[in-house]
């Protein structure tokens, strides 16, 4: 067979996979010619959410950001390189959801050793935050959530992404740290075109960004949102990009930046007439010197024959994600009607939920029983709790990860506490010629971290550590402590087949990032969805809580088969954003023949971005 031929029985093959066919795709590039030359005004690149084709791919929230790992892969870089300079291209497109200034998690698939190796970014509490810190002591009670700590310097951990980028670079990159941050630099510097989910997020935050000073002259220049189809330039960040590319990591993490980190932390640049507190936090230079990225081993579950691999602890992604397949795997939703396919990932995702909350924090200073938790008899155990019939009464309790299991064994009384995590983040995902794969999860916490921009750097600073228990509590895995790093949801996945690379994907979304996850990789696997369209299919969320928080299609389709069993179903989002969405997925499938299919969000957050080398479709 010809090359050509190749090519195109790829792609036709690729299409049926994609849930698309040819007469989708000559529409879909007929509209985007249409658009390109009935649009002569600044613009960003042409931004497909799927793509089909060889020699590598990126997919991301943003065009920009994958075009700019696209540009690495295309000249000779691999999936680390990639994934690095595609992370910081989105500090500078998506500086509310991730950037320098917070932390995330990095897992990637040698090909060369056939191996799967993680590097835990997460922020840390300073070493003098003590564990009343999210109390306010003029009355005893925790301090307001919502503007109060979320926009504050006590919520501020040190942050852990520029180490990241370093060790993923150093131990399997091609590029220095200082090439890889180039092309995000160039972008800072000439800017990009403000889309209407980059403005809605800015105005969503108005308030809060205008309590701080450099933070309302960057993002809200002349006292409102950058306005739709204008160009954002952000110059500081460019020049702090280039001055770690110069000086290396130790430009941040020491020397005077540091030394403006903590005192922007002591003393946020509060606007003159502000009602808001924005309490100083502890965060020191001392804290920055001594910041180190952990390296362990991933989780892993098998399941449907494939490997799941996650994020450890101190994320709990992939010990809850993957007890939640393990509690799955007997229940054999691929053969459930549709109602009971839903019901079944609703109560197996309650479950883990369940033991998330009574077991997992950062293993360093908690004894998470992570074997357990991912142990296959953990899992059936858990799993004959669920009522074919009937959802359980929320929050049910925590089950006995004690190595001894039995069927239906009674489970563990947990007191319910509060989710505090936020809901905005970033991932994307990243793979070569050779068959290296990244998926990476990043983010500053609530969308606009902290709020709290460093004066003349032209980044914000982190708000993570509002992920801790807000009440202190001894028997509480997740919290406060000084040193320790907060639980997380973050979930970047990698699932191999005989060993080899077949889905990669992760979401933003704070602790709906788990069930996000968990409902894709079910939609892939279980319930015959291409990966588009598992990507693409409306989202529900149950975290061990007495209503199901689900986007409004997904009420729409399902709330009428899923009231029988019990479920009730309350629209989705939060304080933090005007849109009703959950999560944003970024994932790529490796095709037969060595083909990949990149999927991101077709409408989710504006809809994201993704891309191959060589790209077959769409032209």
């Amino acid at each position: 067979m010809t090359s050509k031929r190749l090519a195109a029985s790829l792609t036709a093959g690729a299409l049926v996979l994609a849930g698309l066919t040819a007469s989708t795709a000559t529409a879909a590039t007929a509209t985007q010619s249409e658009t390109q030359t009935s649009n002569r005004a600044p613009r960003p690149p042409a931004k497909h959410a799927t793509a089909i084709g060889f020699g590598g791919a990126v997919a991301s929230v943003d065009p920009d950001a994958t075009n700019i790992g696209l540009s690495v892969l295309r000249r000779g870089g691999n999936a680390v390189d990639a994934a690095v300079a595609t992370a910081a291209a989105l500090g500078v497109t998506e500086p509310y959801s991730a950037g320098i200034g917070g932390g995330g998690y990095f897992v990637y698939y040698s090909a060369k050793h056939r191996k799967v190796y993680t590097i835990d970014g997460r922020e840390t509490a300073p070493a003098t935050m003590p564990t009343d810190a999210f109390i306010n002591p003029a009355t005893g009670q925790p301090y307001t959530f919502t503007p109060d700590l979320v926009t504050s310097g006590v919520s501020v951990g040190v942050p852990g992404t520029l180490a990241t980028w370093n060790s993923a670079l150093s131990s399997w990159g091609t590029l220095s740290l200082g090439k890889a941050l180039k092309p995000a630099a160039r972008l800072a510097d000439r800017g990009f075109v403000v889309d209407q989910t980059f403005r809605n997020q800015t105005l969503d935050n108005k308030t809060r960004f205008a309590a701080i000073t450099p933070t309302a002259k960057l993002f809200l220049p002349n006292g409102d949102a950058p306005v739709v189809g204008t160009v954002f330039r952000n110059k500081e960040l460019a020049k702090t990009y280039e001055l770690i590319g110069k000086k290396g990591p130790s430009a941040f993490y020491t020397g005077p930046l540091a030394k403006e980190i903590e005192a922007t932390v002591k003393a946020p640049p509060k606007a003159p007439g502000t009602t808001l507190p924005v309490m100083p936090g502890y965060l020191t230079t001392a804290d920055l010197a001594k910041y180190k990225v952990l390296r362990q081993d991933p989780t892993k579950v098998q399941y449907n024959g494939l490997d799941v691999y996650g994020m450890a602890p101190s994320s709990s992604g992939g010990t809850t994600v993957g007890e939640a397949l393990n509690i799955l795997t007997p229940q054999r939703i691929s053969k459930q009607s549709t109602p009971q396919a839903l019901h079944t990932y609703l109560e197996a995702s309650a479950l883990s939920f369940a033991d998330r909350g009574a077991y997992v924090g950062d293993p360093a200073f908690v004894n998470v029983p992570t074997k357990e938790l991912l142990s296959k008899g953990f899992g059936a155990e858990r799993s004959c709790l669920i009522d074919p019939a009937k959802a359980a009464v929320k929050p049910v309790k925590a089950g006995s990860p004690d190595g001894s299991y039995t069927p239906c064994a009674p489970s563990v009384a947990t007191e319910e506490r509060p989710d505090t995590e936020g809901v905005s983040t970033t991932h994307l995902v990243a793979a070569d010629k050779w068959g290296n794969v990244v998926s990476y999860t990043l983010t500053i916490e609530q969308t606009g971290g902290s709020g709290i921009t460093v004066p003349g750097r032209g980044f914000l600073l982190n708000n993570e550590l509002t992920d801790f228990s807000t009440v202190y509590d001894p028997a509480d895995p997740n919290r406060i402590q000084p040193g320790k790093r907060p639980r997380s949801s973050m979930s970047p996945t990698i699932v191999l087949k005989h060993g080899k690379p077949f889905l990669a994907l992760g979401s933003p979304g704070g602790s709906t990032i788990i069930t996000t996850v968990l409902q894709t990789l079910t939609n892939r696997l279980d319930r015959g969805m291409t990966l588009p369209q598992a990507v693409a299919a409306p989202r529900a969320s149950q975290r061990n809580t007495a209503n199901v928080t689900a986007e409004p299609p997904f009420i729409t389709a399902y709330e009428k088969a899923l009231l029988p069993y019990g479920h009730k179903l309350v629209p989705s989002g939060d304080a933090f954003t005007s849109a009703a969405e959950i999560g944003a997925v970024a994932a790529l499938e490796v095709l037969p023949g060595g083909g990949y299919l990149a999927a991101a969000e077709p409408k989710r957050r504006g809809g994201g971005a993704a891309g191959t080398v060589y790209q077959l479709w769409p032209r």
